[in-house]
């Protein structure tokens, strides 16, 4: 395992308008938790890569992967806050300097089980804030908390980051995810309130 790097640096120490603090770490989610199924896992990652290939990572790939810990407070678009997680993965700009996007992606989709679906702009992927994560609190995450693997972008509303992620395309044009093709922001970020479609 690589040692692990610490990418925090503290965030505003106020909640943002609209939230509250949460009691505990609730569960959320769209569908059923999916079973881990660690021989034919894979985290893959397409679109518009510098290659143009495909790349489908195993799990001892991934784990592999440089390694970071960020200290981050989660808000969801359901008016709930977390503060001070400490999440540790492999942050974004790691996995993108191990399989670069092509010079022309502007945008992210991340990918999760049944399909589930986020997008974002690059730059937010790529914040070195953002995480993949595998652990919470120094211990592995449940599966109800998205085990083996979450994304975790801070600084946007918590439903940019899935659950059981699977997937991260490169996209060179913005395309709407699961949730924001349903009515939440293309954008996310809980401190313009941005939470639903026609705020843009």
């Amino acid at each position: 395992m690589c040692p692990v790097t610490d990418a925090s640096e503290q965030p505003p120490r106020a909640l943002p308008p609209g939230q509250r603090l949460a009691k505990d770490f609730p569960v959320l989610h769209y569908g059923p938790v999916p079973r881990f199924k660690p021989d034919s896992w894979r985290l893959v990652v397409n679109g518009a890569t510098a290659d143009g290939a495909e790349h489908q990572i195993d799990i001892e790939t991934f784990t592999a992967l440089p390694r970071t810990a960020v200290s981050a407070d989660m808000h969801c678009v359901t008016r709930w806050t977390v503060l001070d997680n400490d999440w540790e993965g492999v942050g974004a700009r790691d996995l993108m300097a191990a399989y670069p996007p092509a010079d022309d992606v502007t945008h992210v989709m991340a990918w999760a089980e049944y399909g589930y679906s986020a997008n974002m702009r690059l730059d937010d992927f790529a914040s070195p804030r953002s995480v993949l994560a595998t652990h919470r609190g120094g211990e592995p995450l449940t599966p109800e908390h998205g085990y083996p693997l979450r994304l975790v972008v801070p600084h946007l509303y918590a439903w940019k980051g899935p659950k059981w992620l699977r997937g991260i395309e490169y996209l060179t044009a913005e395309r709407r995810g699961f949730w924001e093709e349903r009515g939440y922001h293309t954008l996310g970020d809980p401190w313009r309130e941005e939470r639903y479609s026609y705020q843009e």
